[in-house]
């Protein structure tokens, strides 16, 4: 069994889409999940499967939540690797020292069709940001919850997205490792 890391979008923000994270670890336990693992309350989570496993959770997750809460999440499944592949590719430093202003999108797909010219318009002159196959690098020193392009990355990228900051995904990569 390999290890995998799955990052569900849109759970317990604002006090809306309310999931506990019991009810997730043992929502993948009835789907073929062993050793499973959360991390805080945004839909982090780390667990053992097999590739056929891990290839279907995202719809049975997805339909056992909306049946069971009224709201159907997006998921995102990763491999260890590729997890660990974003993760040493932050082109920025200075996540170490302040994790809350680096933020990894991870996406769907590749956005091949990303408005990068609109994204620099858009963005902060403090902010930065990389764009590497499914990883967008959002670097925002005067704040994520402020950022104009953060808001609007997803919609510019054309593709599907989930963001974690730098701790948490350091954190994972942890977990993972384990």
């Amino acid at each position: 069994m390999n290890v995998y890391i799955a990052l569900i979008r849109g759970i317990n923000v604002g006090g809306s889409n309310k999931l506990p994270m019991i009810e997730l670890k043992q929502l993948f336990e009835r789907h073929g999940c062993a050793e499973v693992q959360t991390y805080i309350q945004s839909g982090n989570v780390v667990f053992r499967g097999t590739d056929a496993t891990a290839g279907r959770l995202a719809k049975q997750v997805t339909a056992a939540v909306a049946k069971a809460r009224g709201f159907a999440p997006r998921l995102l499944v990763l491999s260890r690797t590729e997890l660990e592949r974003a993760a040493a590719g932050n082109p920025f430093p200075e996540a170490d020292d302040h994790p809350q202003s680096v933020h990894l999108f991870f996406l769907a797909e590749p956005a091949t069709a990303a408005d990068l010219n609109a994204m620099n318009a858009l963005k902060a002159a403090s902010e930065r940001f990389v764009l590497k196959g499914r990883v967008l690098y959002l670097h925002t020193p005067d704040g994520f919850g402020s950022s104009k392009l953060a808001a609007r990355a997803e919609r510019l990228l054309g593709v599907d997205a989930t963001a974690r900051n730098w701790r948490t995904v350091t954190t994972l990569v942890e977990m993972a490792r384990q």
